[in-house]
């Protein structure tokens, strides 16, 4: 399609071409014989003997090409207004259908083609616009790669992006996009990955580590096994988040167009029953005009496609309107410790040898062979202490048994150790002197993670795992606070002297410790029958029940996770903290958006119909005051697509976050 076909099939080819004729027309009637005895007004062609006096074939000329001009701006709206009543919907462009029809009849050639050209330029400035709002999915498009360097048969091939297949090594030179999802097999570099997590620094990529499509290589050269392709990329399901969530209504959004239905056809009986009264049909076309809610109808869906949009350049995936508007109610926090307040990366602390006979190898042996066999986040420290120890377990224990809440049982070598709290010991008739909960309470409240190991029925010892408070933890809580959150809680497994260490370091306002999973989900649920609207932070696995309880859910560190991407309400595609308090912040400007523009659309209705009942506002000077109203809202709108001063980098200040980091180790 070539440039001139593309203008023709454009927005603004009707508004044009319409102006262009009511431009032709003013000229053929100043030609004819001046302004003085040929200016237009709104009754002359209810004055038949004026009309047949000054009525001349130059005249004629010029009623065509205003009559010329309201047909090409109108047509589109007449053909858009039988569609909608076939599917039995009474909207805006019904209402100006018949008033610029009524205008023509009764001889308001100029009326029917300032409402018609209006019209159609305030909808090809409303599709431009709406357009703008929606450039954050536009960039994401744009970021898609093109073209991807495989190896293939031992050489290097360029290919189309969707043409690689899975388990193919793509090489990432520097400056190049990656084209798949994948995992770093060989190679070193640093890849910008601003448009999945919104963070334009770059992040070092070694062996091992993962990068997504769409990012760019800003140094070295990477060999990435493809493990997400077309599709199945992160990015590409990112684009598809952020399409659907646009196209989402909100619940005032739902509202409005349920009262659209009822409203427009009140403002037709409106004008058929002023006209009726007053006996004049020039007001009852003009009441059409300007009860037009376009302004109304567009106020709300812009402020979403803007504040979801502004969200996903931050890589912040907001699922629909609904909660985007559910999110601007938030008053409570509930966030998990492990992983989120803290790194999620644990290490052995200490090991205490509690038993006489043994040493401190030999507790550690016990403990990493019991934890041999166990999926928890806890063991993964202990197995690692144990081999660089030298005293690694050889081969895997018999069974392993997880007691939720409680910690673990084994069987090594015929013989049973458990792992975990006192009530473990209890529930398994295991005598303590006292002296293992003595020493897991000093440790836990040094912040630590205490274990006690048991064999068989004798404690032996203690371990203790500890985990880094995250820097920008306290910042995230404070920020929370400021953007009004009322309540921040923590709700972890871990004890409750570790959990009031955490609580102190980062201005948590409330704790729950030594939770199951069915506990947090009581937790939030009282938390709702305080009448707090909470969000809950979590990993979606030990937490779903608490996430699907809470009134929005959240998932951190979401890139490259589809279940996250596809499930979580909201989703925070990076692991940067601050980007829950800039979620929320950004959710109640667009409500607050959405609200003004409510205001905007019916206080303009208002007073036009105030100006046509008083006098003095025509069909023509309504339409164009409703034009404008409709541009203000969107411009409002728009106004969320900027950046806001608030960063959400990680904070400066090294005194604060290395005090909270240095005094207590988790």
């Amino acid at each position: 399609m070539n440039r001139f076909q593309k203008w023709v099939y454009g927005n603004w080819s009707v508004p044009v071409v319409s102006g262009v004729l009511i431009i032709i027309s003013f000229a053929v009637q100043r030609l004819a014989g001046g302004a003085a005895n040929l200016t237009i007004s709104p009754q002359w062609w209810l004055d038949a003997g004026t009309h047949a006096t000054h009525a001349s074939a130059v005249f004629t000329l010029a009623d065509v090409f205003m009559v010329a001009a309201a047909v090409v701006a109108g047509s589109g709206i007449v053909i858009k207004a039988v569609r909608a009543l076939i599917a039995r919907v009474i909207g805006i462009d019904l209402l100006v259908s018949v008033a610029a029809l009524g205008a023509v009849i009764i001889g308001n050639f100029w009326e029917a083609a300032a409402v018609t050209f209006l019209f159609a330029i305030g909808h090809a400035l409303e599709a431009a616009t709406l357009n703008k709002t929606r450039s954050a999915l536009a960039e994401l498009v744009a970021v898609a790669p093109d073209s991807a360097v495989v190896v293939r048969d031992g050489e290097q091939q360029e290919i189309p992006a969707g043409q690689v297949r899975m388990g193919e090594i793509v090489l990432v030179k520097n400056g190049a996009k990656v084209p798949v999802d994948g995992q770093v097999v060989s190679g070193t570099g640093a890849i910008e990955e601003a448009s999945i997590t919104g963070e334009s620094m770059p992040v070092e990529k070694s062996k091992g580590d993962q990068v997504f499509a769409g990012t760019v290589s800003r140094g070295g050269f990477l060999q990435v096994l493809a493990t997400g392709i077309g599709a199945d990329t992160t990015l590409a399901r990112i684009i598809h988040r952020v399409e659907e969530a646009q196209d989402a209504k909100a619940r005032t959004q739902a509202f409005m167009d349920r009262f659209s239905q009822w409203y427009t056809p009140a403002v037709m009986v409106l004008a058929l029953v002023a006209g009726l009264i007053a006996g004049d049909v020039v007001l009852a076309l003009t009441l059409l005009v300007i009860g037009c809610p376009g302004a109304l109808v567009i106020s709300i869906p812009v402020a979403i496609v803007a504040g979801i949009g502004r969200a996903a350049r931050n890589g912040i995936l907001i699922k629909g309107g609904e909660f985007l508007e559910t999110s601007a109610k938030i008053s409570a926090v509930a966030v998990d410790k492990t992983g989120t307040l803290t790194e999620g990366q644990p290490r052995l602390t200490d090991v205490v040898v509690l038993d006489p006979t043994r040493d401190r190898a030999e507790v550690l042996r016990w403990a990493a062979a019991a934890e041999a066999g166990s999926e928890h986040p806890l063991a993964r420290p202990i197995l690692e202490t144990a081999r660089e120890d030298g005293v690694a377990p050889e081969g895997i224990p018999g069974t392993v048994t997880p007691v939720p809440g409680k910690g673990i049982v084994s069987d090594v070598a015929g013989q049973r150790v458990l792992i975990g709290n006192p009530p473990l010991l209890d529930q398994y008739g295991v005598p303590d002197d006292g002296s293992a909960a003595q020493a897991a309470e000093a440790l836990a409240s040094d912040g630590k993670t205490p274990m006690i190991v048991a064999v068989d029925d004798t404690v032996i010892g203690v371990v203790a795992v500890a985990d880094q408070i995250r820097r920008d933890a306290p910042e995230m809580v404070a920020r929370l606070h400021q953007a009004g959150v009322e309540k921040v809680v923590m709700l972890t497994g871990d004890t409750r002297l570790v959990a009031e260490a955490v609580g102190k370091a980062t201005g948590i306002d409330e704790i729950h410790a030594s939770l199951l999973p069915e506990d947090k989900l009581d937790v939030v649920a009282q938390i709702q029958r305080q009448g707090h609207t909470i969000a809950m932070v979590g990993d979606g696995v030990n937490d779903a029940p608490a996430l699907a309880t809470a009134n929005i859910g959240v998932a951190m560190g979401a890139a490259g996770s589809a279940v996250a991407v596809e499930t979580a309400d909201i989703a925070l595609m990076g692991d940067n903290l601050l980007k829950l308090p800039e979620a929320i912040g950004l959710a109640k400007r667009t409500v607050s958006v959405m609200r003004q523009n409510i205001a905007i659309a019916l206080i303009t209705v208002v007073l036009l119909l105030a100006g046509v009942f008083a006098g003095g506002v025509t069909m023509s000077v309504g339409m164009l005051v409703h034009e404008a109203s409709v541009l203000v809202v969107i411009i409002n709108a728009m106004r969320l697509l900027r950046k806001t001063r608030a960063s959400t980098a990680p904070p400066k200040s090294e005194k604060t976050t290395e005090k909270g980091a240095k005094q207590v180790t988790v």
